[in-house]
């Protein structure tokens, strides 16, 4: 079946995540693009926020994600990211979080280094 979704684009913060010490100590940006998957009838019917994921708190827990950790791998930001998405928002029944890393160290010339995931509630 498919879903209605809400989509928040280019949350961006500093992170401490990668593999080689210097990442971890100085950061970079990360920017994330997370997709929820609910059904908004309920709230277009009521008018109300509270029937559905209010995007300026998910807004605020991306950035709480990418400035947690720190953590090797984007995977790995994206895993938690997903996890807290679903228990915050009942009303989510999917997401979808793309992590990009566009200064990742990577000696020759790139744009962008991107991890896509999907997850659903279990």
């Amino acid at each position: 079946m498919r879903t209605d979704t809400i989509t928040l684009s280019g949350i961006t913060a500093i992170g401490h995540h990668g593999v080689f010490e210097s990442e971890k100590r100085d950061g970079q940006p990360f920017t994330l693009d997370v997709v929820l998957h609910t059904d908004i009838r309920p709230a277009a019917a009521s008018d109300n926020v509270t029937d559905t994921a209010h995007y300026g708190e998910l807004g605020e827990l991306v950035v709480q994600q990418i400035q947690a950790g720190p953590w090797d791998l984007i995977e790995t930001l994206a895993e938690k990211t997903a996890a807290a998405v679903l228990e915050k928002f009942a009303v989510v029944s999917g997401v979808e979080v793309i992590v990009h890393k566009p200064k990742a160290p990577i000696p020759v010339p790139f744009s962008d280094v991107t991890i896509h995931i999907y997850r659903e509630r279990a």
